[in-house]
């Protein structure tokens, strides 16, 4: 038992050594391999199968999101026990996924067709993360770097990177289990990766945009001097000179556009100086009074076009779920719980059409192909990661974005408070960055585009195809089992 304890630990420390800020995506292939030796090896408990991969998903998001405890800590002001403690259980839920996948796995292992249904449950399961909670680190993700397998976004979204990968993991527990060799034949899907279109080629844009990074303080007290001062940083970090859109990150200050006469002039008198489009992050209310946390546009002509109103909130950032309203303060200084969005728009520029998301929403890619979808031919992200800390969350976070642009092939403009603030090409290269913790702005070259992939005509039709074969091996074994 000991040493399937360790071959669990063994995928978790693989899977945490795979992504930033390691970044040792060569590692994705392997990761699976050790937990399902040791599932396979363990052939008649599912309460152990279960217990191995339980073990492995605490350790891998422990490791890969060690960050939470600091945002718990910090800016939940919660006490460090407290924090200690929310971080544990943090640990404990986010783990069941693992735990499912192995004691679901240890059936599979044990018939052929493994080697295919597998993945495939790897991938049912992976896809279940963006319902449940908190979605983070897809295991694709690692994929977005490497040319080939990148290919598979635009077709299949990050899921068809993270199938390729459990393939390849699944097939080397295979092998060292001396399992037939022709249960290996499912590897050769892998070869027809190569036939897909390539990457399109790094290229400057036809547009210009400025992005701006204030590098605002999360910390500091709203008084009316303080936020004064923050307009005026922003005032000397925002020019135009030609650039045809401005973008202001999400920041920890209120801009109560449209609320506020002397904010509304402030941001309308900014975007008539640059002659640009103008994204800035406000805060209106709805009708009930409660805040959101909305990207609103405003013209070259100082007058407001569009706003789109955050519609996927941040557990315990943005709003305290049920019940624990009692026990932890959310991380936003706003007074009261943020309501979400009630519906998703495109924001206009004149002839064309802009899908901006705010921050954790990169998390979803069947969300953010949906503007694509819906005409924008220009992807924006604004962000504050300056809640992580100075952790390996921002270079997980801009990985997680950089995915979303090869998914959809738009460029994305991602302007943050404090860091990375990016642009990144429709293969999800980037294209030039900010480092974190300073003031500046990036002039960066950006291109409208009108084509739609297959994944942003479809969403997610391979994690039903992948749910559907994970399903027909699960009833296949349960039927021989009986």
């Amino acid at each position: 038992m000991l040493l399937n304890l360790l071959l669990a630990a063994s995928t978790a420390l693989l899977l945490i050594l795979t992504f930033p800020k390691f970044d040792f995506a060569f590692l994705a292939p392997f990761a699976l391999a050790p937990l399902l030796v040791a599932v396979a090896r363990t052939r008649t408990s599912a309460l152990r199968h279960f217990l191995l991969g339980y073990t492995a998903g605490i350790l891998y998001w422990a490791g890969a999101c060690y960050w939470i405890h600091f945002v718990l800590a910090v800016h939940g002001e919660m006490a460090e026990w407290a924090a200690w403690l929310g971080f544990t259980l943090f640990c404990l839920i986010k783990g069941l996924h693992l735990g499912v996948f192995a004691l679901l796995a240890g059936f599979l292992l044990a018939r052929r067709g493994a080697a295919l249904t597998v993945p495939a449950l790897w991938v049912a399961i992976e896809w279940t993360h963006t319902h449940l909670a908190f979605a983070w680190l897809d295991l694709g993700n690692a994929g977005i770097g490497m040319s080939v397998l990148a290919r598979l976004a635009p077709y299949t979204g990050v899921y068809g990177i993270s199938f390729a990968f459990a393939l390849a993991g699944t097939a080397l527990a295979l092998a060292a289990l001396r399992r037939p060799r022709i249960e290996l034949a499912p590897l050769v899907a892998l070869l027809a990766i190569a036939l897909l279109p390539a990457l399109p080629p790094p290229q400057a844009g036809t547009e210009s945009a400025v992005l701006v990074q204030p590098n605002v303080s999360e910390t500091a007290v709203w008084t009316m001097p303080w936020v004064r001062e923050m307009q005026i940083r922003l005032d000397a970090l925002t020019f135009g000179g030609g650039a045809s859109l401005v973008v202001w990150p999400e920041a920890p200050m209120p801009v109560y556009y449209g609320e506020d006469s002397d904010t509304t002039a402030w941001v309308n008198e900014a975007a008539r100086r640059t002659s640009a489009y103008l994204i800035a992050n406000s805060t209106p209310h709805d009708a009930h009074g409660a805040p959101l946390n909305s990207v609103q546009l405003v013209s070259p002509q100082g007058v407001a076009v569009g706003r789109y109103d955050k519609m996927n909130l941040v557990p315990f950032g943005e709003y305290v779920p049920w019940p624990f309203h009692a026990l932890v303060a959310k991380v936003s200084t706003e007074n009261g719980d943020f309501a979400a969005g009630a519906r998703q728009v495109t924001l206009p520029v004149g002839p064309h059409r802009i899908g901006a998301f705010i921050c954790y929403e990169s998390v979803f890619p069947d969300f953010v192909r949906r503007f694509a979808r819906d005409g924008a031919g220009l992807l924006v992200n604004i962000s504050n990661d300056g809640w992580y800390g100075d952790s390996a969350a921002r270079d997980q976070h801009l990985a997680i974005v950089r995915m979303r642009a090869a998914e959809n092939r738009r460029w994305i403009l991602r302007a943050t408070n404090d860091g990375i603030t990016a642009t990144i090409d429709p293969a999800g290269r980037l294209f030039r960055d900010l480092p974190p913790y300073i003031q500046g702005a990036a002039r960066t070259g950006y291109s409208w585009i009108a084509a739609t992939t297959f994944y942003g005509r479809h969403g997610d039709w391979f994690v039903l195809l992948c749910a559907l074969i994970a399903a027909v091996g699960l009833a296949a074994a349960a039927l021989v089992k009986t």
